[in-house]
């Protein structure tokens, strides 16, 4: 399932973040790609372990924790630290790779299995031109290139890219998540539910039978796919 989540961070937290990703200390982002994605890697990164990653860390995790949407289609189990990568200039372009399956967390800190790619624009898409995310599945390819503050999700098998950055500076954070549900497909079908169920208990409330049936199901279909 591909989706695109509006407004996970306000204006005023997009100001916020790229007023702290001004001032920092950015790398070459091949420091810590695999094999495969080094040969395709040519961007810029943040480390990990620097005070500006730390705080918009916090940040966006706020950001996440309120939204609704982003839990009803992640259901997330565990979520990656949030990283910050740069296009522009020379360095401007990721090509074609699929994420490692595993992501292995800093100082031991445990591992994430990468159900579900993320990634979140800090970069009005009128700031820089290309720099589109490409994302392939069986119906062909997508192009995502949305608002700053908006974020997409997509399975982590996807093969995708990030087309070059002609004009300007393209602004990021990734992430992986690790859902309580395992299976795409069940991920999809729990979220449309999910979706018919608040559509329903606005028009007819939470005691109505149908409502109260159809919440019944959800929960044991979700208790029947759970890995907690």
């Amino acid at each position: 399932m591909l989706l695109n989540v509006h407004a996970v961070l306000t204006p005023d937290e997009v100001r916020a973040a790229r007023d702290v990703l001004a001032a920092a200390p950015w790398g070459d982002g091949r420091a810590t790609a695999g094999t495969q994605s080094a040969q395709a890697k040519n961007n810029e990164q943040l480390p990990e372990d620097c005070e500006a990653t730390r705080t918009v860390q916090q940040l966006l995790l706020r950001g996440l924790e309120r939204h609704q949407l982003f839990f009803s289609a992640a259901l997330p189990k565990q979520i990656s630290p949030p990283l910050f990568n740069r296009y522009g200039g020379s360095a401007n372009s990721f090509g074609n790779h699929v994420d490692s399956a595993v992501r292995y967390l800093r100082n031991g800190a445990g591992r994430v299995r990468t159900d579900i790619s993320c990634t979140l624009f800090l970069s009005d898409p009128a700031e820089y031109d290309g720099g589109e995310l490409m994302v392939e599945d069986t119906f062909g390819e997508h192009r995502v290139k949305l608002a700053a503050g908006d974020l997409v999700l997509y399975p982590g098998t996807s093969v995708h890219r990030v087309e070059p950055v002609t004009r300007g500076h393209r602004v990021a954070s990734y992430f992986w998540i690790q859902s309580m549900v395992r299976s795409d497909e069940q991920r999809r079908l729990l979220f449309d539910m999910d979706n018919h169920l608040r559509h329903l208990r606005s028009n007819y409330g939470e005691t109505d039978p149908g409502v109260i049936g159809l919440t019944s199901t959800y929960h044991n279909l979700l208790r029947m796919w759970l890995d907690v």
